[in-house]
């Protein structure tokens, strides 16, 4: 942010000021836009990044009302009418939202699976092809931990997102590996790393850690450590041991 973008009173920039002295962030940063200081969400570890200074604030995404634009509206009017014919309530679609071109549907966690199958199986829709599950951890939310379904319809050459929500004390959502085989590992990374649990996958185990790895490497407060690391006869320490930058 450039000197000519601070303005008095900016609760960013008092936000950064009072990070800087140590002080207390002020009360009067909007709950509404959480800020956060660093890149990675870490604290009370070296900080080996650089980036231990950097405030940011996070834009709130309203839902949207339609029309939505483009072929989002038809996808949006053919699946409420899907939902309706399968007895569906009008609930399962939380939120929409459309942001940086792309339309995002908000699901209600035991209902995801739901969803899929009908995106999967109403000729209105045919999306025949989950391209991409994974996970965010916003760790200022009640239901921090997110999952994010990529779609694609081979069919209709459109594509949008599927996101649900749960809690770190209760992250259990519906496997979607009966309907998008292609989820299979997806989920068992998302699991791996953000500890959701997918109820019904065939094989949820550990995918990039070992079996026996304590916590959720991606979740915003795990702990930023490591092992030391061997390279060309030098020994590199552990992050939370290395030289920390201010």
């Amino acid at each position: 942010m450039s000197a000519a973008d601070q303005t008095p009173g900016d609760p960013v920039q008092q936000q950064a000021e009072a990070l800087d002295s140590g002080e207390q962030v002020a009360e009067n940063v909007p709950t509404s836009t959480p800020s956060g200081r660093g890149m990675f969400g870490v604290s009370g570890a070296g900080d080996t990044s650089g980036f231990g200074g950097l405030v940011r604030r996070r834009p709130v995404i309203a839902g949207a009302e339609p029309p939505y634009g483009g072929y989002f509206d038809e996808v949006v009017d053919c699946l409420r009418d899907a939902l309706a014919e399968a007895g569906a309530e009008d609930d399962w679609i939380a939120k929409i939202v459309v942001d940086r071109g792309e339309l995002t549907l908000h699901i209600r966690p035991e209902r995801i699976a739901d969803v899929c199958r009908v995106m999967r199986d109403d000729d209105s829709l045919r999306f025949e092809l989950c391209s991409s599950v994974s996970g965010v951890d916003y760790l200022d939310e009640e239901r921090r931990l997110h999952v994010c379904y990529h779609l694609t319809s081979m069919t209709y050459r459109r594509r949008i997102r599927l996101e649900t929500a749960v809690t770190a004390e209760d992250p259990h959502v519906p496997s979607v590996t009966q309907i998008y085989p292609t989820a299979d590992w997806q989920e068992r990374e998302t699991y791996d790393m953000f500890g959701v649990v997918f109820d019904g996958h065939p094989n949820l185990t550990r995918i990039l850690m070992p079996d026996d790895w304590e916590g959720y490497p991606q979740r915003k407060d795990y702990p930023l450590g490591g092992v030391p690391v061997e390279y060309k006869g030098a020994e590199i320490p552990p992050p939370d041991e290395r030289r920390a930058y201010k």
